[in-house]
């Protein structure tokens, strides 16, 4: 059963989890919100959503470098339990894909609001840019919409997998699952309630 500690790497992981959800989840509720009823201008609104997401991506990147160097170094760290501890390799494979995912949608979002500041800002060179780009600016923002709220929705599942994977890692956890999957494959495994009976008195 796995028992050291990986305490630089859970730090990692988890700080910079949750920088990831609870910036994008402000930045969607409280900047956009607050962006939108600044002012009568459309321009002006965009304008200041704008900035504050630009401001928010150093900081954004920083927080997902630091989630994907804790995630690949507890996976590294944990292969054994993946491999041989039962839903733990599931479990590892719903994170990846929604990681994947929310990547993916942060991507989008970000290449979407650099098309609406290219719009809104109005310096002269960005406005040069800009005509390079024809798009619909109405439905590029309804796009952003959309993407800046899948991204907390998809760091907010992550976050429950992450809960998941911290009960799977209980030692009774990890002895009921190992004993489960290997019972199958040998008939005369004592029955796992047994063997977390022992467990429990020693």
């Amino acid at each position: 059963m796995t028992s050291e500690r990986n305490t630089v790497l859970r730090s990692l992981h988890d700080v910079g989890l949750a920088a990831w959800f609870g910036g994008s989840l402000m930045g969607a509720v409280g900047l956009n919100g607050a962006a939108k009823h600044h002012s009568r201008s459309w321009k002006e609104n965009a304008s200041l959503a704008s900035s504050g997401w630009a401001r928010w991506t150093p900081v954004s990147a920083a927080a997902i470098s630091m989630h994907l160097v804790g995630a690949g170094g507890l996976l590294g760290a944990n292969a054994a339990r993946v491999a041989t501890q039962q839903g733990v390799a599931s479990s590892t494979l719903a994170k990846t894909v929604l990681t994947g995912a929310a990547l993916a949608v942060t991507a989008y979002a970000r290449t979407l609001g650099k098309k609406i500041e290219l719009v809104s800002v109005g310096l002269p060179q960005d406005a040069e840019d800009a005509e390079g780009r024809p798009y619909d600016t109405v439905k590029a923002e309804r796009q952003l919409s959309y993407a800046q709220w899948a991204v907390p929705a998809l760091t907010g599942g992550l976050l429950i997998l992450n809960a998941l994977h911290g009960e799977q890692q209980r030692p009774t956890s990890q002895l009921r699952d190992m004993w489960q999957r290997a019972s199958p494959l040998a008939p005369h495994v004592p029955h796992v309630q047994d063997v977390q009976n022992w467990y429990r008195t020693r």
